[in-house]
C-alpha cells in the first residue's frame, strides 16, 4: 500500500517515466527470450562503440533513466536482471535519439563458474549494470548509433 501511496505523489512526469520504463524491461524481457542471434541486429552495430565523449546536457536524464530502472526492476512480476536492464535503457535512449552503448561481459565467480553480466554505457554515463561491472571481461559490444545506418 506505502508503495501506491508513493507512485501518487510523483509528479507526472516521473509517472511517465516509470510507466516507459515498465513497458520496455517488459519489452526487453519478451525479447529476451528469443534466439540471440536474432534479436542482436536490433541491438545496434556490433564490435562497436559510440563516443565516450562527456555530455553534461543529458547528465540529469541519465540518472533519472538510471534510478527508474533500477527501481521499476525490482518490482516487475518478471526477471529483470542486467541485460533486460541494459536493452530496456538503450530503448528508452534510442527513443530520445541519444546514442549508447550495451556491453556484454563474462567472469568466473568464487566457484569458478562462468558468470555473465550487461551494462550500458552513454557517453561516460554508465546507466545500467556499473555494480560489479569491473570484474566482467568485455566479450561483445553493440553500440546504438543516431541518425546513421546501424
Amino acid at each position: 500500500m506505502r508503495k501506491i501511496l508513493i507512485f501518487y505523489r510523483l509528479s507526472n512526469r516521473e509517472k511517465i517515466l516509470m510507466l516507459e520504463t515498465l513497458f520496455y524491461l517488459a519489452w526487453a524481457f519478451l525479447l529476451k527470450k528469443k534466439d540471440f542471434n536474432k534479436i542482436a541486429p536490433s541491438l545496434g552495430k556490433s564490435i562497436s562503440e559510440t563516443s565516450h565523449k562527456l555530455d553534461d546536457k543529458n547528465t540529469r536524464l541519465f540518472l533519472q533513466i538510471s534510478k527508474c530502472i533500477t527501481l521499476v526492476s525490482k518490482h516487475t512480476p518478471w526477471e529483470s536482471k542486467c541485460l533486460v536492464q541494459a536493452i530496456a535503457g538503450m530503448k528508452m535512449l534510442e527513443r530520445r535519439s541519444i546514442e549508447s552503448t550495451l556491453y556484454l561481459g563474462t567472469a568466473r565467480n568464487d566457484e569458478g563458474k562462468m558468470v555473465a553480466h550487461a551494462w550500458l554505457r552513454s557517453g561516460t554515463f554508465i546507466l545500467t549494470g556499473s555494480e560489479g561491472m569491473e570484474k566482467f571481461t568485455v566479450v561483445y559490444t553493440f553500440a546504438k548509433f543516431q541518425n546513421k545506418t546501424n
